[in-house]
């Protein structure tokens, strides 16, 4: 089967009031389409040889017109897009063709290939419409997806996004800067708003909204949320993480940060990279603390996003003084840390009830950082050792555990692009380390995972490609 394409879709809302809309087609299918067209307010003209019974009706009862039997390109003059909903793929196709001459959008009913627009899947709460599109190419789960979304929405939302836009003036004459409108306006639906809303009282909730509006500070001092996005699965954000990149004005990320996290953040918000990535030229420390400082204080809303977590080898700590240090509001967002997915998504538990009773987490970031470290306690039996940022440093890890009495024989398993589609994980023994991993020319983001329990990745992988295993000796479970 050849590979199709899949189109990149630019989502758009339509405003068809009073616009003369062309359905070719009278039968069940165009019937549907012409009721979401009266919905929308659109003027209707249909070209079928037959009609069916509801398509009749409404043709009768002049909702609709009926310009003929038979299709011709002039059909489409004064159109503004045009619906191919007959069984006949020849006309379908026609039609497409013509519009496509004409510059006129074009559906073409369970036919993704030829349309130039495609019908989504639609939630409807009042004037706020959620739109579901999988560009054609899987309707069935696009309305899957719209049944899970519309089961999350409350019917009140409807009357919020009615009563906001009665207000919407008001709103922004009382707060003309776009910050502070924006986290007033976020603020509502969880608010006293939102809850009189829902239990049915909209009189009570305008009131609670121009109260709000009246106490509401037209420049809120801003603040800084530490936040961790986790080790590159965007399915691995917390919630709170997602709801601070939805409100956040600014964010400053790292290079660890996988692009597809980046893209749950609010569409107009500005991103920074800063770097933070081994090897690599970065955004120095105290530069990476003055643009937290000044985008807070011009009271912006600043995520300060990190791969992994923010208190493990994240620098967070120091961010965190530095912004109690000038009184910038500020709170941490705990992330899923890279040990912990990169273990889970590889196969190997960090403890085990035969094999590792702790685990230890070790930045092997440079050499002082290694030359500070306990060699003789982290050679020790019944533990797990996770090595951040160990790619570089593999011969020295390898030595100083071997020479304080760490077997050569213990198993190792570096995981590059943990929890990632191009996630790999080779296992070997720790004295063959360092040149395995050479030799299949393992790069950052890894970690390296020292002890028994690394040998169980053999079994337990259950994502992604299998384990790379060293030929050169073979990792045998622990005794």
């Amino acid at each position: 089967m050849s590979a199709q394409s899949e189109p990149a879709l630019y989502p758009l809302f339509a405003d068809l009031r009073q616009r003369r809309v062309l359905v070719v087609g009278g039968g069940a299918v165009a019937a549907r389409k012409i009721a979401a067209l009266f919905t929308a307010e659109a003027v209707i003209d249909v070209v079928a040889a037959e009609l069916g019974e509801r398509v009749r009706v409404w043709c009768d009862d002049g909702r609709l017109r009926h310009r003929g039997t038979a299709f011709a390109p002039e059909h489409l003059d004064a159109v503004w897009l045009v619906i191919a909903a007959s069984d006949d793929a020849a006309l379908n196709a026609q039609v497409e063709a013509a519009a496509s001459a004409r510059r006129v959008f074009c559906n073409v009913v369970d036919d993704a290939a030829l349309s130039s627009f495609q019908v989504p899947a639609v939630i409807e709460r009042g004037p706020l419409r959620i739109a579901v599109s999988s560009a054609g190419m899987a309707p069935v789960l696009a309305r899957q997806i719209r049944g899970r979304i519309d089961a999350l929405l409350d019917d009140s939302l409807g009357a919020l996004a009615s009563l906001l836009g009665r207000w919407r003036l008001h709103i922004r004459e009382r707060l003309p800067d776009l910050p502070a409108r924006r986290r007033f306006l976020e603020s509502l639906a969880d608010g006293a708003v939102g809850r009189l809303l829902a239990q049915g009282q909209p009189r009570q909730a305008e009131a609670a909204l121009a109260a709000a509006l009246q106490g509401a500070d037209p420049k809120p001092a801003g603040r800084v949320s530490l936040v961790g996005a986790g080790p590159g699965d965007p399915g691995l954000v917390t919630l709170k993480a997602q709801r601070r990149l939805q409100e956040a004005d600014v964010i400053l990320y790292d290079a660890l940060v996988d692009p597809a996290i980046l893209k749950l953040a609010r569409r107009d918000a500005d991103l920074i990279g800063t770097g933070k990535r081994a090897g690599q030229p970065c955004v120095a420390q105290p530069a990476i603390h003055a643009l937290m400082l000044q985008h807070a204080r011009a009271g912006r809303s600043v995520v300060r996003l990190k791969g992994g977590d923010p208190f493990v080898f994240g620098r967070g700590g120091e961010e965190l003084a530095f912004l109690r240090r000038h009184g910038v509001d500020c709170e941490v967002v705990p992330g899923i840390s890279a040990a912990l997915a990169c273990a889970a998504y590889a196969g190997v538990p960090l403890t085990h009830r035969e094999h590792a009773q702790s685990v230890r987490l070790v930045t092997a970031h440079c050499r002082d950082s290694i030359d500070r470290l306990d060699w003789r306690a982290l050679a020790g039996d019944g533990q797990t050792l996770a090595f951040y940022m160990a790619v570089g440093q593999l011969e020295r890890v390898r030595d100083r555990l071997i020479a304080h009495g760490r077997k050569p024989e213990t198993p190792c398993a570096i995981v590059e692009n943990g929890s990632r589609p191009e996630q790999r994980v080779l296992l070997a023994t720790l004295s063959e380390l360092p040149e395995f991993a050479r030799s299949h020319r393992v790069t950052a983001p890894a970690l390296l995972f020292v002890g028994e329990v690394a040998a169980l990745a053999g079994e337990l992988h259950w994502f992604g490609a299998a384990p790379i295993i060293a030929t050169s000796a073979a990792i045998a479970y622990a005794a």
